[in-house]
């Protein structure tokens, strides 16, 4: 399996994140978002006729940071396998850009920007937000940028959600959708983990009704160490997790009979949960975890998958993991049935992939081949 740190050579070209604001975005729930901004990246070149460029919708906990060695950090992009020159999205070719989504916490409005009506950080005043919210807040980016026609949108997860709603909202706009890893709607099992997850923040004394901030005690490091922990067991299978840490001590040749940690697997997701506060905000994670809550693809149209593929333009490539249980082919299966049924040309390829959910990150092949024929077609 191709690792992410083994992506040195992918990574040598040097990126900044950039920023863009706009006036207002009215949202779903009935609320205008008053001076938004968006955080994003881009690679290559966008050519004379701009018409090379490649929209990347990055999964939940992800930023705009997808490629190259980033000039603040110095760290590789997340899907450095994938986004370079001559790889799966050559930007020799292609000018792709990544935008961290709305309500996230890398440099795009959300839960810990300042409210302009009162200076102080939005928190839980913060407005609940769809997937479709983030849809039109990356049109806004793309206007910007004087881009009127995308070769292609992708995205994995939350991603892929976020690509079917921009797929619907802007019809005539993507020639291609990639969706990889992901669903029409979030099932009730992975609502059920959600829940769990927001639960653990919310229970946690130093969320503060949301209003951490500025408090002594800083955010709420174990409630969201738990949800973490809760998220990355439905990232990875079961099979994974087996030949990783199987029943392996963590340290010692017997149990300690206490209630530490004993197993490998148990210090793996505490490590996991503890490092998490440094990268992300807790009241990002309850807001977006219930945008993913809320996303419904069929929705609009009364609950016909067939009926919500018909208005749509793009031709897709649908990517599925075979050990993936959060988003199983499955899902991926029904998505392509529906499509062609509306009379769109669509493609599901099953990838023999053991990590499961999280494979979309770490694959090269047969990914690169995959995308980069669809690409040309």
């Amino acid at each position: 399996m191709q690792s992410a740190m083994s992506t040195a050579v992918e990574a040598e070209f040097t990126v900044e994140t950039q920023r863009i604001s706009f006036a207002s975005l009215a949202l779903d729930c009935g609320v205008t978002l008053r001076q938004v901004e968006v955080a994003y990246e881009t690679y290559g070149t966008l050519n004379h006729a701009r018409d090379n460029a490649i929209l990347v919708l990055h999964a939940f906990s992800g930023d705009a940071h997808a490629a190259g060695l980033s000039k603040e950090t110095g760290q590789p992009g997340w899907w450095a396998p994938m986004i370079g020159p001559g790889l799966a999205f050559d930007t020799n070719r292609y000018f792709i850009l990544c935008a961290n989504v709305l309500g996230g916490c890398k440099g795009s409005t959300g839960p810990a920007s300042l409210n302009p009506a009162t200076g102080q950080p939005y928190a839980a005043t913060f407005p609940l937000l769809t997937l479709h919210d983030i849809a039109r807040s990356q049109h806004h980016l793309l206007r910007h940028l004087g881009i009127e026609k995308l070769h292609a949108i992708v995205g994995a997860s939350m991603g892929g959600m976020i690509a079917l709603a921009f797929a619907q909202l802007y019809p005539e706009m993507a020639e291609r959708a990639i969706v990889m890893a992901a669903a029409h709607t979030n099932h009730a099992q992975a609502i059920a983990w959600n829940e769990i997850g927001r639960r653990a923040i919310m229970h946690d004394p130093h969320w503060l009704e949301g209003n951490y901030y500025d408090s002594p005690h800083g955010p709420p490091k174990n409630g969201l160490a738990l949800a973490r922990m809760i998220g990355h067991v439905t990232y990875i299978s079961e099979g994974a997790m087996d030949r990783k840490f199987g029943r392996k001590l963590q340290a010692g040749d017997k149990e300690s009979y206490t209630f530490g940690i004993d197993y490998a697997v148990e210090s793996y997701l505490a490590y996991q949960g503890s490092i998490f506060h440094q990268r992300f905000d807790a009241n990002s994670y309850l807001y977006l975890t219930r945008a993913l809550d809320y996303f419904d693809f069929a929705a609009p149209h009364h609950g016909d998958l067939t009926a919500a593929f018909a208005p749509t333009r793009a031709r897709y490539l649908f990517l599925s993991y075979d050990a993936d249980w959060l988003y199983s082919p499955e899902r991926l299966d029904t998505l392509l049935h529906a499509a062609r049924a509306a009379g769109r040309t669509a493609h599901h390829h099953i990838i023999p992939a053991p990590l499961g959910h999280d494979a979309f990150l770490v694959l090269k092949e047969p990914q690169t081949q995959l995308i980069s024929q669809f690409l040309i077609e």
